[in-house]
């Protein structure tokens, strides 16, 4: 398999950090209660907690959005991707 895309996403509460597989009802998800970002140490674990990695030479992009598509007056969005792949072994 290649790579795949690791999201993580919060509007002020916790953080949810998911598995993007297009075509499927249920992503792979972790969630921590609210507070700051989840270290990049925390952000390791929860995707071997998933069996997944980053992907070699991946860096985490973020990029902010409105609650409200094209309200910028709503709360913002913040949202991080990353290229995954399977961890060597694991089984997703």
């Amino acid at each position: 398999m290649g790579t795949l895309t690791a999201q993580m996403a919060s509007d002020g509460g916790p953080w949810r950090l998911y598995i993007v597989l297009y075509g499927e009802s249920e992503w792979p998800t972790v969630r921590w209660a609210s507070g700051p970002v989840p270290t990049g140490a925390q952000r390791r674990e929860a995707l071997a907690s998933l069996g997944y990695e980053v992907a070699p030479r991946a860096e985490w992009s973020w990029v902010e959005d409105s609650q409200k598509r094209d309200d910028d007056s709503t709360p913002v969005v913040l949202i991080a991707a990353v290229d995954v792949r399977e961890q060597e072994g694991a089984s997703a």
